[in-house]
């Protein structure tokens, strides 16, 4: 570099001025120069990359856009310092030859890049290059171009997780001095057997090959032997292979790390198990997860090499008897049996010398006695999971020798008896993850685990544990979990002194009492509060709609609160659950819920909110859920007053209110997601990372039930319990994905809509203790998966349906019907059974049918013609004789009779709700 001739020149000054008396002849002083002038050259010529690769390292940048979501792993955007007039090969992810200034390695990985790669690229005029990687960028499913395979000097390719698709091109295989090649978590890439096997063949230098999630389901296993004899790594995860593994996998002698898993139709016999494992001697790591292996003796696996840490054989069908001696192999660190539900016996209690610094048996029939001798000697272990295994023996004071364990999980078992306080803090110093859920352990929560400095998940959710909450004596918590236990006093101060809380799951303790403190506010990282099913009184901080942005489930649903709903949700945050049902609240809906734009379910039930309908929701985007049953709601429900008016809204139940006027036929028009059936089966859970599944409690078929998870496909539209009048409306024949349809003890009236029939999906239909007149329509017999049908006290009459879901239904589901007929009410129809109404129209307004039951046109016209001539005459009398009494006292006793018989008919039947 130029900057150096000056620096050095003074170095060569300052040490002849340090020595006075020293002479420097010509030729030395020549000399110097000499070497000056060739460093000069030979930095020069080093340090500055030729203009073309300048250019088209320049103009491969410009091709592509920087996007935070194209890199999920890391984020490093090392094209951002390249820029035009500075040496290239000082850029990020740049490496040059230092005699010849070419680009050899070119590293973007995580550099968040975003577009397409074309094969008219300028990267493929980079020749020279040795290295190149790729990995976790967005390549929009850009194909892999066969112009890869032009980088002849190329050792190392990584494409890892970039979104390319297609095919793998065959001239992949030109690279003949690739020593590692990683295809892997591209899962829209395949990769053909005739390309495959010019792959293994002319690879033979290839150390190292990831090619999990590839799509190889034709490549066929025993192809794999073509491969590299020098081969140190093979990762094959998920690559729908197919067929036996071959015994001949042992020729990879130098292999330390296979990995097959994930591969559902391969198998594994036994001698080609065996055959393997003696021959791999250097293997460190090993995962056959989801192989079949059911064949396989359990007892095989002491064979495995010595030099093993790692072994994972999940679901892998093994049956037999646990192989104990596993325990024996030396350098194990990790184990992982879990799913093999035919495995049986228990641990050896043989005195063992290995260290195991993780263990997973987790989901395991394994009938597993903790012996003392075992337990004494994994003094170093740090991970150990038995979840769900069949575990009989519970005496957990063994664990205290465990001194090194940070993840301990024995949850989903069968433990019995108190946690035992001997551990102590000191036993468990390290650890960081306790999870003891879904078991039966009883008694007090220890006071150790309130006193563990590292603790940070804790989890002894369902269990019989009893007592109060202790204060926790350090502040590392990030997610406690003490729900359904029967734990009793206040939530302790100390919880709200965890600065990094994520989570706070505190339901179903029936006994836990006392206020909410304000001071949870502080809990600026906090995700999921749940302290629902408690006998929590008091008010609702009102920071807790803008304390944390992060908050993503609120539900404080099934306790004592009183007072108003928060008022103070403010814009950004990112609330997807809110539950207040259930408490004591009073006064209106607050309008500032309509900041919360990623709303998906908003549950105000069973409280005593006083306010009309709350139109402002209607702007939510995501709402799915929207449940205001049971408070003092009233007034019309107009219909929508934005367009897309809860499009998303699959559950919609405003019942037991006072709304009164007609049914809101405009939001029949768009509750979209009530029109088109969910068969994904999928449950509605939040976008966090913590686990917390929604729950709701629902009137379903007619009965008070709660949901512990709110599957997608359920579709119910409930306005019961109100006072709604008019005619049920033809266009709710639209909501063809409904299940649930509840519009009983309204006033409603006219006929039950022929529509109804197109409602396939339904189950329950409650249309009773209304004033519903005529026939029940013929078009509903074919509801085949209607399992719960109410049309009692109406006034309809005719024959009942029969055949298909109708000859299930008793009497009950059409009492108070006198004249209906039909071998369910056990009364016979006479004569010819009138023909049922005909399908209506969809159209608001379509009075066709009007004239339907027997009437013609020329009858109406004569009916009103007639009406209309005894009108003018009434009216010319009452004119003439100054309003006589006699006909006064006649309308004034018509109309007192028909309001004492419609009073008469509700409290008879019922028609308000009780």
């Amino acid at each position: 570099m130029s900057f150096f001739i000056p620096h050095l020149s003074q170095i060569y000054s300052e040490s002849c001025k340090g020595q006075p008396n020293m002479g420097f002849s010509p030729i030395s002083s020549l000399s110097f120069f000499l070497f000056l002038f060739h460093f000069h050259s030979t930095i020069s010529s080093s340090d500055f990359c030729a203009l073309d690769q300048s250019l088209s390292l320049l103009r491969f940048k410009e091709s592509f856009s920087i996007n935070s979501s194209a890199s999920v792993l890391c984020q490093h955007p090392k094209t951002e310092s390249w820029k035009e007039g500075i040496d290239c090969c000082l850029w990020d992810g740049i490496t040059c030859d230092l005699k010849t200034g070419h680009v050899t390695v070119l590293d973007l990985s995580c550099s968040m890049l975003y577009g397409t790669l074309h094969s008219n690229s300028t990267l493929f005029s980079l020749h020279h290059l040795q290295k190149l990687d790729l990995s976790d960028n967005h390549f929009n499913f850009s194909h892999i171009s066969s112009r890869f395979g032009q980088f002849s000097n190329l050792t190392h390719l990584n494409l890892n997780y970039s979104i390319f698709a297609g095919q793998v091109p065959s001239e992949i295989s030109h690279l003949s001095k690739l020593v590692s090649l990683d295809l892997s978590r591209n899962y829209d890439l395949s990769l053909e057997p005739i390309c495959f096997d010019k792959l293994v063949r002319s690879l033979t230098k290839l150390r190292e090959l990831d090619l999990s999630n590839v799509n190889m389901s034709l490549v066929v296993p025993s192809s794999l032997m073509n491969l590299s004899a020098s081969l140190s790594l093979l990762k094959l995860f998920g690559c729908g292979l197919e067929g036996k593994l071959p015994s001949s996998m042992g020729r990879f002698k130098h292999l330390k790390y296979l990995d097959l898993s994930i591969n559902f139709y391969l198998s594994l016999e036994p001698i080609s198990f065996d055959k393997i494992v003696q021959n791999l001697t250097k293997l460190r790591h090993l995962a056959l997860d989801y192989v079949n292996m059911s064949l396989v003796a359990p007892n095989s696996l002491k064979n495995l090499s010595s030099s093993l840490s790692y072994l994972s054989l999940s679901g892998c069908g093994l049956q037999g008897k646990f192989p104990g001696n596993i325990f024996l192999l030396p350098n194990l660190e990790s184990l992982d049996l879990s799913y093999n539900k035919g495995l049986t016996g228990s641990f050896p209690s043989s005195n063992l010398s290995n260290v195991l610094s993780l263990l997973r048996l987790s989901n395991t029939r394994i009938s597993v006695y903790l012996e003392n001798d075992l337990i004494s000697n994994l003094k170093s272990l740090e991970y150990m999971s038995l979840r769900n295994c069949n575990i009989i023996r519970s005496d957990l004071a063994l664990l205290g020798n465990l001194t090194q364990l940070t993840y301990l999980d024995l949850s989903s078992n069968n433990f019995i008896g108190e946690i035992p306080s001997s551990i102590g803090n000191n036993t468990f110093s390290n650890l960081k993850y306790l999870l003891l859920f879904d078991n039966l352990f009883n008694g007090t929560i220890p006071s150790f685990l309130f006193a563990l400095p590292s603790l940070q998940f804790l989890n002894l959710h369902n269990n019989n544990l009893i007592g109060n909450i202790s204060e926790f004596q350090h502040h590392s918590l990030v997610n406690l979990d003490l729900s359904s236990n029967h734990l009793h006093g206040t939530i302790p101060s100390s919880i709200f002194k965890q600065e990094n809380l994520e989570a706070l799951i505190l339901v179903s303790n029936s006994k836990l009492t006392g206020e909410i403190s304000s001071s949870i506010c502080k809990l600026r990282s906090l995700e999921v509060l749940d302290l629902s099913d408690n006998s929590l009184s008091g008010s609702i901080p009102l920071c807790l709609g803008n304390f944390s942005s992060k908050l993503s489930v609120l539900h404080l649903g099934m306790n004592n609160l009183q007072g108003t709903i928060p008022s103070t949700f403010s814009k950004g945050n990112s609330l997807e659950y809110l539950d207040l049902n259930g408490n004591e609240l009073e006064g209106e809906i607050s309008p500032s819920i309509i900041n919360c734009t990623m709303l998906e379910v908003l549950d105000l039930g069973n409280n005593k909110i006083e306010d009309t309908f709350p139109y402002f929701l209607e702007t939510l985007p995501e709402l799915q859920i929207l449940i205001l049953k049971s408070n003092n709601l009233q007034g019309f429900v107009k219909g929508p007053t934005a367009d897309n008016s809860f499009f998303k809204l699959w559950i919609f139940d405003i019942s037991d209110n006072n709304f009164s006027g007609p049914l809101p036929t405009g939001y029949f028009n768009t509750l979209e997601a009530m029109m088109i059936s969910d068969q994904n089966m999928i449950y509605l859970n939040t976008t966090n990372d913590i686990v917390c599944v929604h729950s709701i409690e629902m009137t379903w078929k007619g009965v008070e039930i709660e949901f512990p998870k709110i599957r997608s496909t359920i579709r119910v539209l409930d306005l019961s319990n109100n006072s709604f009048t008019g005619e049920i409306p033809k266009v709710i024949g639209k909501l063809k994905a409904l299940q649930q349809l509840n519009l009983s003890h309204n006033f409603l009236t006219g006929h039950i809509q022929s529509s109804l029939g197109n409602l396939t999906n339904l189950e329950s239909l409650d249309l009773s203790s209304n004033l519903l007149t005529g026939r029940i329509p013929m078009q509903m017999a074919h509801l085949t998966f209607l399992a719960t049908l109410n049309l009692s006290h109406n006034q309809l009459e005719g024959p009942i349906p029969s055949g298909e879901q109708f000859n299930t239904f008793d009497a009950r589901s059409f009492e108070g019907n006198s004249g209906l007929c039909g071998f369910q009410v056990l009364k016979e129809c006479y004569g010819d059974e009138a023909p049922s109404l005909p399908p209506s129209s969809f159209n608001e307004g379509d009075d066709s049918t009007l004239f339907g039951e027997g009437f013609g046109w020329k009858a109406v016209t004569i009916g009103y013609g007639c009406g209309f001539l005894f009108g003018v005459a009434t009216g010319y009398v009452v004119f003439r004789t100054n309003k006589p009494s006699w006909l006064l006292r006649m309308v004034e006793d018509i109309w007192n009779l028909n309001s004492k018989n419609t009073k008469k008919n509700f409290r008879r039947y019922g028609a308000r709700r009780n």
